[in-house]
């Protein structure tokens, strides 16, 4: 089959069972009808487009990949639900799992059936996460888990988490931990919603009090989650910043345009010049997200360069941001009850301070930037070859 006929196939595809808005649905409903359209792309081979064959994928190459891309932008796809497991828990299931995860795990992550997350985060180990305090202890034939993670997305409807946790507090942080699958339908394991400024409750906070994981959960090596934990994030940072916008969203470049037409503003040259920058950038960074993704098929890791383009997403945003502001002025800020474009806005410049945080801060991705791609001075840093239990982090208490 060549690109295009595939391409063919995803158009005919999406205009047939691409579901329409479902903002107005409760949010059970909202994940039935997801499960139901990935469930169905799957099936129709449109999901797991370049994964190996072997692990439930359709063993295609990033051209396929591209072509369902600019296919499905075109619609609002309730793809949120599986972005971490698709874009993170996946892909380092693919890179460091063992053969029997990858069999179990990966088909039905990529046919919507079991939902991930990602359980890295805590309340003292935001930016240095190696700095985690939950704590995986071996008892058996399993590891017991204690601790809390926090601003986890998608927690509330998830089946398993890639969790990070501290499995030797002998040895100096980033030398100490392991990371694990982890069901969170066992007991122990509580998720509590975080409101964000938008009035939403995209994340959670997750506490695991004595949680029983099998002894082959780990993922990779014991004590060599650190390694884990930089390829997810390298996987979390290339799917944030290379992410499909969806057809609808207000900050999209074809949707400002309309917002300048709208406005009466579409001739004005500032207005012109401002949304040629934000289109050269969205251009710029779909084809260095394409090539990422080209070099990871052929078995290449994009390594800090994935910082590169969390970065530029995030950035990228802003420029929207500024765009839309330019635009519309004061008319971003009040609006008649029922206008649901400015409403949609407004969430979603609300929403736009979170891309600059999650995957790691702007800073944080400069810093990656500077010192692994541009070969800059590393920071100091006193405690790298101090053991954990010695170590004073957040509130953290010597066992």
């Amino acid at each position: 089959m060549s690109v295009d006929e595939f391409r063919a196939g995803a158009r005919e595809f999406l205009a047939r069972n691409a579901p329409g808005p479902l903002a107005e649905l409760e949010p059970a409903e909202q994940l039935r009808a997801a499960k139901r359209f990935q469930a169905a792309a799957y099936d129709a081979g449109l999901i797991g487009i370049t994964w190996p064959t072997e692990y439930g994928g359709r063993g295609l190459s990033t051209a396929e990949q591209q072509a369902y891309n600019e296919e499905a932008v075109h619609y609002d796809l309730p793809s949120a639900p599986f972005m971490v497991g698709m874009g993170m828990c996946g892909p380092t299931l693919l890179d460091l799992g063992s053969h029997e995860q990858k069999t179990r795990y990966l088909p039905p992550l990529l046919r919507g059936d079991e939902i991930w997350c990602q359980l890295f985060s805590e309340p003292g180990a935001g930016s240095d996460v190696a700095s985690l305090q939950t704590r995986a202890v071996r008892d058996d034939d399993s590891w017991v888990i204690n601790g809390q993670k926090v601003w986890t997305s998608g927690a509330q409807f998830s089946d398993f988490g890639a969790l990070l946790a501290r499995t030797d507090p002998d040895v100096p942080k980033h030398r100490g931990i392991t990371m694990f699958i982890v069901d969170m339908r066992s007991p122990g394991v509580t998720v509590r919603p975080l409101r964000d400024m938008t009035g939403r409750a995209p994340f959670n906070e997750v506490y695991f009090d004595d949680v029983r994981i099998p002894a082959d959960a780990v993922i990779g090596e014991v004590g060599g989650g650190w390694l884990a934990a930089l390829t997810m994030l390298g996987h979390e940072r290339i799917s944030i910043g290379g992410s499909v916008r969806r057809g609808s969203d207000p900050l999209a470049y074809d949707n400002l345009v309309e917002l300048a037409r709208r406005q009466n503003r579409a001739d004005d040259p500032v207005v012109r010049d401002r949304l040629a920058e934000m289109y050269a950038h969205e251009r710029a960074l779909a084809l260095f997200n394409t090539k990422l993704r080209q070099e990871a098929a052929a078995g290449s890791s994009p390594g800090a360069r994935g910082s590169v383009a969390k970065l530029a997403g995030a950035e990228l945003l802003w420029r929207a941001v500024d765009t839309a502001g330019l635009i519309a002025g004061s008319a971003l800020t009040s609006w008649e009850d029922g206008d649901s474009e400015a409403e949609e806005m407004a969430i979603a410049i609300n929403g736009t301070p979170a891309m600059s945080i999650a995957g790691g801060s702007n800073q944080v991705q400069r810093n990656i930037i500077g010192e692994r791609i541009l070969g800059l001075p590393k920071e100091p840093q006193v405690d790298r070859d101090v053991p954990f239990r010695e170590l004073k982090v957040g509130t953290q208490r010597t066992p």
